[in-house]
């Protein structure tokens, strides 16, 4: 057995705040997150294209940040399933940087049914 440890420092080229995307909520209602995408300041790039295979679930919108917010971009992800049930994607955004040419955003989904007799 051996144990090894690895110290350094850790430069990052982008903050996507949530680091992954929640959907949870129940059937029938509008169930929508929105992520902010920060380029580092040493890493700069622009967001090219969308390399994103399955959309069954999901419908999403990217938008170039306010001038009042940091420079970057706010994706807004939406649920598009119908019933109960969970599910997983992936989007997939291309970028301009031969450093990191895509970005992986994940994207979770928990819909619920509508208790019987509940209210939206």
């Amino acid at each position: 057995m051996l144990n090894l440890t690895v110290i350094g420092h850790i430069n990052h080229f982008v903050r996507i705040i949530p680091n992954r995307v929640t959907l949870s909520g129940v059937s029938g209602t509008s169930i929508e997150k929105k992520v902010k995408i920060v380029p580092e300041e040493k890493y700069p790039f622009k967001i090219v294209g969308d390399r994103t295979v399955r959309k069954k679930y999901i419908r999403y919108k990217l938008e170039e940040a306010t001038q009042s917010e940091r420079i970057g971009y706010v994706l807004t992800v939406a649920n598009l399933k119908k019933g109960k049930g969970r599910y997983f994607e992936t989007i997939r955004l291309k970028t301009d940087s031969k450093i990191r040419p895509e970005i992986s955003i994940r994207v979770y989904g928990n819909i619920l049914d509508l208790p019987p007799g509940g209210k939206k």
